[in-house]
């Protein structure tokens, strides 16, 4: 096995039209990312293609890339998208630029028969990239998506909360991730969020007082768009292979949102696992089983 880590320096809502239709059009960023390559040597061909949610990184699945990486047998790339981990800040933040980030980036490694795999905002950025009418009809051969639906939300309070809490940890004058911790129990109460959420300051870098390494006021500028979605139902669809997994914890896909699925996505299975919205975490080896017998 090989592993490669890359890293570049660097209420509802409607995207207007001209946003909406192309990927041609839109800059794209160069994005970081870890490699997994099997011992055949195969780099290129079926590979599962894994994006992280809003405030995560492709750190965050490194173990489960490993042992996708053992058991398909098959490369597996684990990507930062724009404005995280060790990609590019860059604006804007919607749905249409971080899809044309990632088909960029499988443009650029030559890369066939792919598996997406987005949990989160992650999720709604793989659905925007099988649904838009630029993506190659033949380069996605299964669409997984973790705990999102295909909606335009509205403004999640948690998130404003977050963001709150994190721009008093950089006016603060915060030296240490203890105090940084405690200024965030005033905003989030659970301990697992707050650690998450903490994973992104920046420890290494020297600086005093702590940043973090994620642009705060690009991400929130574009909240807004990350909880809305490019397309409405009737709009566009994916007949390809697509599993949706589901939190039986999570309000993040629920019984209003079945249909709306199937309008996108009308040949879609649902699975669902004992867990909150990050399944993945919470439920690895069932999350990896279930995962892997869809793929199979």
């Amino acid at each position: 096995m090989l592993l490669r880590s890359v890293s570049n320096p660097s209420c509802l809502v409607s995207s207007s039209l001209s946003q909406r239709r192309l990927l041609s059009g839109i800059p794209s960023v160069p994005l970081a990312y870890d490699k997994y390559i099997p011992l055949n040597g195969n780099e290129t061909e079926r590979p599962l293609v894994i994006l992280h949610g809003f405030f995560g990184a492709k750190r965050n699945w490194q173990s489960l890339s490993k042992a996708f990486m053992r058991d398909l047998q098959r490369p597996v790339y684990a990507l930062d998208l724009r404005n995280h981990g060790s990609s590019p800040h860059a604006r804007p933040m919607t749905y249409l630029h971080m899809a044309a980030d990632v088909l960029d980036f499988l443009h650029k490694f030559s890369l066939s028969n792919i598996s997406l795999l987005g949990h989160s905002m992650g999720g709604k950025v793989a659905m925007s990239l099988a649904l838009h009418p630029e993506t190659p009809v033949d380069i996605l051969t299964h669409l997984i998506v973790s705990d999102i639906a295909p909606i335009r939300a509205k403004p999640s309070q948690d998130t404003i909360q977050h963001f709150e809490g994190m721009e008093q940890i950089e006016t603060g004058g915060i030296t240490n991730r203890k105090d940084a911790d405690k200024i965030l129990e005033g905003y989030e109460k659970d301990p697992s969020v707050r650690a998450f959420l903490l994973t992104n300051l920046d420890v290494n870098s020297h600086c005093s007082p702590l940043r973090f390494k994620v642009p705060i006021d690009i991400l929130k500028e574009g909240r807004p768009e990350i909880e809305s979605f490019p397309w409405v139902p009737g709009e566009r669809t994916f007949n390809g292979r697509t599993l949706f997994v589901k939190g039986t914890k999570s309000k993040f896909i629920n019984r209003h949102n079945i249909p709306v699925i199937k309008e996108f996505f009308p040949g879609a299975i649902i699975g669902e696992l004992d867990t909150g919205h990050w399944v993945h975490a919470e439920r690895p080896d069932e999350f990896r089983k279930l995962v892997l017998d869809f793929m199979s």
